[in-house]
């Protein structure tokens, strides 16, 4: 895992919370930014992202939700930083990981997505992210080349990343490729299922399933050793309570992509003209899936975290 003295540098602003357990060896798991700006409106994602926050503490980590402010990175945010990003909803800039340099340049507040929160969190020393869903390679990806960044970006960092498979709008195929290609173990959490976001199952199978925390920190650990061998996905479903039909949601997403081919919608608005339709067509029933799906990976990768943290620090497993 990378040094926590990156830290010491003026780029970043550490929460005394995040920097005392960094120092110490203990669980810290890192939350993007993007979602609580981007992914729900006002005032409703104050209170998911704080929901967020306390799943990861109920795991026994630290959260630290990251973020870009006054040409700095945010390595957990205050009660207050978590608020003006929620105030500021759309009108703060989405943050990639290839627009960091920008945002810091700019000195404006940047929502980090999943490959920026990744290329920070890795800098920072944190050793495993949570996310809803992860970024894929888009359907139609054969001939607009559109993979998101979250891929490349498993392949540059030394972390692990949780989330709950990719959104179902995308390619769940081609992005498991993709990710074998590059060498990214792909493992499931409790399931061989490699879920779709708000839906448990993709159709496809993980590399591997693995039921106990210290099994997944074990693997990771054994992997990290190599050089250059980027991340580790673990990939947990939403819970069977919260997920939404499968069937349903993909007969939304065809007429919804038919009706952008219309509107010639295209690049990056087709995804979010695609979530808003299937959102319509369930009823706001994918919010509420959204939010079920950002608690479970938060705590889910919180398990994780603390059994790294043990296993690097040589307490016994409890099994």
């Amino acid at each position: 895992m990378p040094d926590i003295a990156a830290v010491e540098s003026p780029l970043f602003r550490v929460a005394d919370e995040v920097r005392d357990a960094l120092i110490r060896g203990l669980p810290v798991v890192a939350l993007e930014s993007n979602v609580v700006a981007h992914g729900f409106g006002p005032p409703g994602n104050l209170a998911v992202a704080r929901e967020v926050e306390q799943a990861v503490r109920t795991g026994g980590a630290v959260p630290a939700t990251i973020a870009i402010a006054d040409g700095q990175f945010l390595i957990g945010c205050s009660p207050g930083e978590l608020e003006a990003i929620a105030t500021a909803g759309r009108s703060a800039a989405k943050v990639t990981s290839r627009d960091i340099a920008v945002a810091l340049a700019s000195g404006s507040l940047g929502a980090t997505s999943i490959s920026a929160t990744m290329a920070i969190a890795d800098r920072a020393g944190i050793a495993t992210v949570a996310s809803a869903g992860l970024g894929g390679v888009h359907r139609g990806a054969q001939t607009s080349f559109d993979i998101s960044a979250d891929l490349t970006e498993l392949a540059r960092t030394r972390l692990i990343v949780v989330c709950a498979g990719v959104k179902k709008i995308l390619d769940a195929g081609l992005t498991l490729e993709f990710l074998e290609t590059q060498g990214t173990p792909v493992i499931g959490y409790r399931s061989g299922e490699f879920p779709a976001f708000y839906c448990r199952e993709s159709g496809f199978r993980t590399q591997v399933r693995l039921d106990s925390p210290r099994e997944i920190a074990e693997v990771a650990g054994l992997h990290l050793e190599f050089g250059g061998s980027g991340s580790v996905l673990v990939t947990h479903p939403i819970p069977a309570a919260d997920a939404l039909d499968g069937d349903r949601i993909e007969a939304a997403i065809g007429q919804a992509l038919a009706r952008a081919e219309r509107e010639r919608v295209t690049g990056p608005a087709v995804t979010t003209f695609v979530l808003r339709a299937v959102d319509e067509v369930t009823g706001g029933a994918a919010g509420a899936a959204n939010r079920a799906v950002l608690i479970s990976t938060a705590a889910a990768a919180a398990e994780i975290e603390s059994a790294r943290a043990a296993l690097v620090r040589g307490v016994p497993d409890a099994r």
